[in-house]
């Protein structure tokens, strides 16, 4: 693995000085690949944090061009950004704020044609995406192919958050099926908050950066449930459920 340069030690100088990474752990993120799937309120922070860390491979899909009503949560673009693809503005900023990162920019939506493909390609996945078909095609392909990938949602005031890694519980043991529809509105109709988008988005990149470091702990077969507006966090713990679709194929990873 390449040395540090100069102008990276100075860069990732408060990784290096941590003991949980050091110049090894930057190395190893350097060398990472996360894709992020969804370019909107959680996306956006996750990019940021995993770009401004120094994760040297960021992919990046989503299909969607930039709206005003974006903006209130979307943190990887601004006014001058509406009407742009959201993969195209999110590349711009994320060279702007380190050289370090490639990104790998899919202005596409994951589809089951496609998510195989995609999902194998990365270390690990952030499920960012607004719609229940997404995250479980993202559960069902990470499972399958043996990807950790974390999974996040949110609305108003609240969020959950969890990663999967192989072994360990999936969202299909914690949720079989996903919600029927209308039973939970999207945040177009339910509204959120821009800083609680921030705050799992953050999470999600945490959990990607302790993943390539191979940190145990953090959300693995654990729902954590936050509440912004009481400061309500509840951790419950979750267990494989023997009658999961995916049928346990949590087997060591495939790369």
């Amino acid at each position: 693995m390449d040395q540090l340069t100069e102008e990276q030690l100075h860069r990732y100088t408060h990784h290096i000085i941590l003991k949980d990474i050091g110049g090894e752990g930057q190395r190893q993120l350097l060398a990472a690949r996360v894709l992020i799937v969804g370019a909107g309120g959680l996306g956006s922070p996750a990019a940021l944090y995993l770009a401004a860390a120094g994760v040297g491979g960021i992919g990046i899909i989503d299909d969607d061009r930039v709206e005003l009503s974006n903006l209130q949560r979307q943190i990887l673009y601004c006014t001058a950004d509406l009407g742009r693809s959201k993969v195209a503005s999110a590349a711009d900023k994320i060279a702007a704020l380190n050289p370090d990162v490639k990104v790998f920019a899919i202005e596409d939506r994951l589809r089951r044609e496609n998510a195989d493909q995609i999902l194998s390609e990365y270390d690990f996945i952030i499920d960012a995406s607004d719609n229940f078909d997404t995250k479980y095609l993202i559960n069902d392909v990470c499972v399958a192919i043996g990807r950790p990938f974390s999974h996040a949602g949110v609305a108003g005031f609240k969020g959950q958050v969890f990663t999967y890694a192989p072994g360990s519980p999936c969202l299909r043991c914690i949720f079989p099926e996903p919600p029927a529809p209308g039973q939970i509105q999207h945040c177009r109709g339910a509204g959120i908050l821009g800083a609680a988008a921030g705050v799992f988005g953050s999470i999600q990149a945490a959990e990607a950066i302790k993943s390539i470091l191979k940190k145990d702990g953090g959300l693995r077969a654990r729902l954590l449930s936050i509440d912004l507006i009481e400061m309500d966090f509840a951790n419950m713990g979750v267990s494989q459920n023997p009658a999961c679709a995916c049928n346990f194929q949590c087997g060591p990873s495939k790369k």
